[in-house]
């Protein structure tokens, strides 16, 4: 329509939440017997007055509700004892698969059987990481044979160290196991269940962890039915989780037979509150028949439906909840195994707040030093070496697994490589290539060979030329009396003496080819060393604003600029998408055009900022929108003092104080804790150090916490 960025942002400002990822409609936002057209007054107001917005409103009107596109099931697979041309109309696609062109209701509806057939990328994770524990420690795993009390894999997920482990990668999951503190298998079994809409509608999440650990005590639904709900709900503390239990709830309190509890378990698996309100008299009616009171009933309903929008069955939550135990134990006894499988699973995965760069991040917080790729150590994809993980050639940028295989099998066959000259004469043709031989001089894979990445790539060129020009005559057999294909010894290649340059470029230069080819900085980062002065300033770090800064926060960040990309609407005003990363992650935040013009001269790829952003979670994929931009004090970088926090006295309280623990308690180090309690007035400000053992190791992802639980400013 013409019409700039910014404009689309400014209606979508005024659009009323989601509610349990739930949108109101427009037509549902001008429609006055809408439940929720009070929410949306000032989206009103603003049709009214702008009609830029009035234009783009009613075409959206136009466009809602009509079909965008096909869509096809990620898992669903028809099966018919007919031939399916016989039965239904299909559909072959572009890129060769056959579809059906009815809905699954209506396949359903035809007596035809539809099956979901998942495939998990952590079965894969899980195989590769039992491969590497064979090969590396020379230990044989069957997880079919792992008990599940093992009390390092509990201490890791109480922790909420769970970053890549199946199904508790999310931030806000981590946040709920440290809560929760799991300690058994049935811990995790519900925590999966739990962490769904429904049960998070009723609170049911925070009931149970709370209740587990004795925060609040174990309360009933209502009054009336604490005595009979008590054999179903006492394993949950009181909670309703599962699907079983809510049939059981059916049958003993409304009379349900086994079928009719089996039908409402149904519709709560597919999601159908229609079904569920039709439901509502029969279930009424039957616990009014046992002696109930409507205000039990009525409590025990608004309780079950939103439970309704994504319940789990216990089979299928206690089916993942064992993926997630054994990735967890792998992860907690054998780190650089896991984390090894977990980086190959995601090596393409190298934009913006892609898992790469997270994982590595989690590596490093873990202690696991994850190694530049090496033409001598790296093979193909990372691998374990000892407790180090060494970068995989494969992910090199022009380096095709052609190429790796290539490198490794002339390893293997002609021995390791002892300098540069020696790797260009043991290599064959596929792999002695100007562009490939660069890429692996950029990405750091000769640096054990003691040259320099400079001095390479300085001689390379040349050095290829003469190294292919040997390999040619020797594939057609054209050498003089004397010549020997192999008799080209220490710093010569094909006869030409290489004369290797022992300078080196300055740290910005090297990292920048690093990133270049390898999509991240591995061996140094330009952060390093000032990542401590950064949390201090910043609300949050890139991960938590990619995972868990809900919709409309406004919070702030530091990073490195990374790329800058100027773009220009259709009116000529300019504006750019700007990627900023820290040790963490990297985002894409939109600078548009009243923000970006002043503050153009300062976006600037290798410059340290500090970014404040707004958040929008209204799509599928959140959109970040950059305010403001600042200049970062990076002169306490190095600061080794404690870690000063301050604290109103009013919320001095114990629940406070457990959660602050708690937080402590998951970043050990040998830093110490200081305490700022104010009060009204400065006179009734108390300081101190925290005793009792509690010292930190002073990281972003400590700060992150302590501004998560505290607020951003309770850093001193």
């Amino acid at each position: 329509m013409g019409f700039p960025p910014a404009l689309g942002d400014k209606i979508s400002k005024t659009m009323p939440p989601a509610v349990m990822g739930k949108d109101i409609s427009l037509a549902g936002m001008f429609d006055r017997s809408d439940d929720r057209y009070s929410e949306a007054s000032e989206f009103r107001a603003l049709y009214e007055d702008d009609p830029d917005v009035r234009e783009v409103v009613e075409t959206a009107k136009g466009l809602e509700g009509l079909k965008r596109q096909p869509g096809v099931h990620a898992a669903g697979v028809i099966l018919s004892r007919e031939p399916l041309l016989d039965v239904i109309p299909v559909w072959k696609r572009d890129d060769g698969s056959v579809v059906t062109q009815f809905d699954m209701g209506a396949c359903e509806s035809l007596g035809l059987l539809k099956m979901d057939f998942l495939g998990l990328r952590n079965l894969t994770i899980l195989e590769d990481c039992l491969a590497h524990i064979r090969n590396n420690r020379d230990e044989v795993i069957v997880l079919e044979d792992l008990t599940l009390d093992d009390r390092v894999t509990y201490d890791l997920l109480s922790k909420g160290e769970t970053l890549g482990v199946f199904q508790l990668d999310g931030g806000q999951m981590r946040a709920l196991l440290r809560s929760m503190l799991p300690d058994n298998f049935k811990d995790i079994s519900a925590v999966l269940a739990l962490y769904r809409p429904g049960p998070m509608g009723a609170n049911a999440h925070n009931d149970y962890a709370d209740r587990k650990n004795e925060r609040k005590p174990i309360g009933s639904i209502h009054p009336e039915l604490a005595e009979v709900l008590a054999p179903i709900l006492d394993e949950t503390y009181g909670v309703i989780v599962y699907q079983e239990q809510v049939m059981s709830i059916a049958q003993v309190l409304a009379g349900y037979s086994l079928g009719q509890a089996d039908l409402l378990r149904r519709a709560m698996g597919k999601k159908k509150k229609e079904i569920l309100d039709k439901e509502f008299e029969p279930f009424a009616n039957g616990m009014l028949e046992r002696g109930y009171s409507q205000d039990a009933i009525d409590t025990l309903w608004a309780i079950l439906v939103p439970f309704s929008d994504y319940a789990f069955n216990k089979a299928h939550t206690a089916g993942y909840g064992l993926v997630s135990y054994w990735t967890a134990f792998l992860k907690a006894n054998y780190p650089a195994e896991y984390m090894a499988a977990l980086l190959t699973s995601v090596k393409d995965d190298l934009g913006a707040g892609g898992k790469m760069s997270v994982y590595l991040a989690e590596c490093r917080r873990m202690g696991i030093k994850v190694l530049p790729p090496d033409v001598n150590e790296s093979d193909s994809d990372f691998t374990p070496r000892g407790e180090d993980i060494r970068f995989g050639l494969s992910a090199i940028r022009n380096v095709g697994e052609g190429v790796v295989e290539s490198i490794i099998k002339s390893r293997r066959s002609k021995g390791r490589f002892a300098d540069f000259p020696d790797f260009l004469r043991k290599i064959d043709d596929k792999a002695c290539n100007k562009r490939v031989v660069e890429s692996l001089i950029k990405a750091g894979a000769f640096d054990s060979l003691d040259h320099t990445r400079r001095g390479l790539l300085a001689v390379h060129i040349e050095a290829v030329d003469a190294a292919v020009e040997t390999k040619r005559a020797e594939a057609i057999g054209q050498f003089g009396l004397f010549d020997d294909a192999e008799s080209s010894t220490g710093s010569s290649v094909g006869g030409l003496e290489l004369q290797i340059p022992v300078d080196e470029w300055d740290k910005s230069t090297l990292l920048g080819h690093e990133r270049a080819m390898l999509g991240l900085y591995v061996s140094d980062h330009p952060l390093k060393g000032v990542e401590h002065a950064l949390a201090r300033a910043s609300d949050c770090s890139v991960l938590t604003l990619l995972n868990d800064q809900p919709d409309g926060a406004v919070v702030t960040i530091g990073g490195l600029i990374t790329t800058v990309t100027p773009k220009v609407t259709k009116k000529g005003a300019r504006w750019a998408v700007v990627t900023i990363e820290d040790l963490e992650s990297s985002v894409e935040i939109n600078f548009f055009n009243k923000t970006y013009e002043p503050i153009a001269l300062q976006l600037t790829p290798d410059r340290v900022l500090l970014v404040k952003v707004r958040v929008q979670r209204e799509d599928d994929e959140p959109r970040f929108t950059g305010l403001d931009v600042s200049m970062p004090d990076l002169a306490i970088g190095g600061s080794t003092g404690p870690v000063v926090i301050k604290l109103p006295n009013a919320r001095a309280v114990p629940a406070v104080i457990d959660a602050l623990k708690r937080v402590l308690a998951t970043h050990p180090g040998q830093t110490a804790v200081m305490m700022h309690l104010t009060g009204d007035k400065d006179e009734n400000t108390k300081v101190f150090e925290l005793q009792g053992g509690f010292r930190v190791t002073g990281t972003p992802a400590l700060y992150a916490d302590l501004k998560a639980l505290l607020g951003p400013g309770c850093l001193g």
